[in-house]
């Protein structure tokens, strides 16, 4: 079962990290097709957040076709996101873990680590990717030091 955690400080709304929270449990195969949400009343209890908020995440999951909400009876989940290769026990996932505990005795804090991964990121699906998959320098780049034009 998912646990959702509310960071208040993020500057995203506490029903969109709901929505993000289970779509990422679905990518990583953490849920599965007929696999029970926590009850709404649940997630109040653990997060303080308000019930509505809570029914509007499980709302837009239903519009988007990934869960069913049945009344009196809970939300299921209907479809999963996950890819072979996504899944947690996958040798990607697993090679990304090694990274990261690598990055971390590094030296690099969370920050640091999610600046990193959203820059390669960011640049392997811009549209300016080249063929290999990598993107070329971004216009206004100055090297390292970061400043831009």
């Amino acid at each position: 079962m998912v646990e959702y955690l509310i960071d208040r400080h993020s500057g995203l709304s506490p029903y969109l990290q709901i929505v993000e929270q289970t779509k990422r449990a679905l990518r990583l195969g953490v849920l599965r097709p007929g696999d029970q949400l926590p009850t709404a009343r649940e997630v109040v209890e653990a997060t303080a957040i308000n019930p509505n908020t809570v029914l509007k995440a499980y709302r837009e999951l239903e519009r988007e076709g990934l869960v069913d909400s049945r009344r009196g009876v809970g939300t299921f989940v209907r479809r999963s996101l996950a890819k072979p290769q996504t899944v947690a026990d996958s040798a990607l996932h697993a090679e990304l873990a090694d990274w990261v505990r690598r990055a971390r005795e590094a030296g690099l804090d969370r920050e640091d680590v999610d600046a990193l991964v959203t820059t390669a990121v960011d640049a392997a699906f811009s549209a300016s990717a080249s063929p290999s998959g990598l993107a070329e320098e971004p216009t206004g780049w100055h090297g390292r030091t970061g400043t831009t034009e």
